[in-house]
C-alpha cells in the first residue's frame, strides 16, 4: 500500500495540527459524568463530542445538549443504536422500537447522526441477520427521515459476529447502505474493526463515492492485547496505520471529525486529565 492518496492535511506536521476536528466519544473517558467531560474537552480545544446513551441516563436531553453546545463542543453523534437481529419477530420489534427511541433521544441532543451497532443473534445464521439488520434499519428510516437524523451502519470485527454485529467489512456495509439507498444512511469507518482489510482502501473510496461515509473513528490495536474488547489501545500504541488511513477518507473529500473511541480497562482506572492528554498527544502526532 502507498501514501499517494494521503491528503495535505494528513502529511501536516503535528504543529501544523490544531483539535478542531478531533472528538472524543464520552465512552472514552468513562468516569468523568458528561458534564466534566464537556467542560474538560472545551478546555482543552477539542471540537467535537461523541454521546454514549448511557451518559444520558438521568438527564433533561434537551438541557444536555444545549450545555454541551454552550462549551462550543459540535455534537459529532449519538451511540449508538441497532441490535436488530433476534430468532423471534417480539424481539425484533423490541430493537425497532429502541431504535426509535434514539432517533428521539438524537433530535433531543441535537445529534444529527446515530451510529449502528447492527447486532447479530447466533440461533441464526449470519445472512438471516443480515437481512433483518436491513429489515430494522428500514423501519426506523422513516423515522429518522422525519427527525432529520441520520444513521451510519458501523461494520465490526469479524471477532463480533457471534452476537455483535453481523455486519463485518466495509464492503459489507457499503452493500446494505447502497441497497437502502437514502440519503439518511451511511457507514462509519473505526479502523480498529477495519483496519486488517486487504480491500479497505477501495471500499472506502466506494463509500466515499456514494457520499456514505458519515464517519471516522479512531484508536490502536494492541499487541499482544490482553482483552478484544476493553483493550483498545492510544494512537501509536499499537500496529495500525491511522495516519494511512485517514489519508484515504480525506481523498474522498471527507472534511468530518477523527473520533477517538476507545474501551480501555486500564485506562479508565487511570487519572483522567492525564488520559485526555494522552489522546491530545496520540490523536496529533500519529493520526
Amino acid at each position: 500500500m502507498n501514501l499517494s492518496n494521503s491528503s495535505e492535511t494528513s502529511n501536516r506536521e503535528p504543529s501544523e495540527r490544531d483539535l478542531s476536528k478531533l472528538c472524543v466519544h464520552t465512552i472514552t473517558t468513562k468516569p468523568w459524568p458528561i458534564e466534566e467531560a464537556a467542560r474538560r474537552f472545551s478546555a482543552s480545544g477539542i471540537g467535537g463530542i461523541t454521546v454514549w446513551r448511557d451518559a444520558l441516563a438521568g438527564r433533561d436531553i434537551k438541557q444536555t445538549g444545549q450545555l454541551l453546545r454552550d462549551q462550543n463542543l459540535s455534537i459529532v453523534s449519538l451511540c449508538r443504536g441497532g441490535f436488530f437481529p433476534h430468532t423471534e419477530a417480539a424481539g425484533r420489534q423490541v430493537a425497532i422500537d429502541d431504535n426509535k427511541r434514539a432517533v428521539d433521544e438524537a433530535f433531543a441532543l441535537g445529534a444529527p447522526l446515530i451510529v449502528l451497532v447492527c447486532g447479530a443473534d447466533p440461533g441464526q445464521s449470519l445472512s438471516e441477520s443480515r437481512k433483518q439488520i436491513q429489515d430494522g434499519i428500514t423501519a426506523v428510516l422513516p423515522y429518522a427521515e422525519a427527525a432529520g437524523v441520520k444513521l451510519a451502519i458501523e461494520p465490526l470485527h469479524p471477532m463480533y459476529a457471534d452476537s455483535r454485529s453481523a455486519i463485518n467489512t466495509l464492503h459489507q456495509a457499503n452493500d446494505m447502505a447502497e441497497a437502502l439507498h437514502s440519503p439518511w444512511v451511511g457507514v462509519a469507518v473505526d479502523v480498529y474493526h477495519l483496519w486488517w482489510d486487504p480491500t479497505l482502501e477501495r471500499e472506502i473510496t466506494r463509500c466515499g463515492k456514494n457520499k456514505n461515509l458519515f464517519a471516522f473513528h479512531i484508536c490502536d490495536w494492541k499487541t499482544p492485547t490482553t482483552d478484544f474488547l476493553n483493550d483498545r489501545g492510544l494512537m501509536g500504541e499499537g500496529c495500525i496505520n491511522i495516519r494511512q488511513i485517514r489519508g484515504w477518507v480525506e481523498a474522498t473529500g471527507f472534511t468530518g471529525f477523527s473520533e477517538v473511541e476507545i474501551f480501555s480497562n486500564r485506562y479508565w482506572s487511570e487519572d483522567q486529565a492525564l488520559f485526555l492528554e494522552k489522546i491530545k498527544h496520540g490523536y496529533l502526532h500519529h493520526s
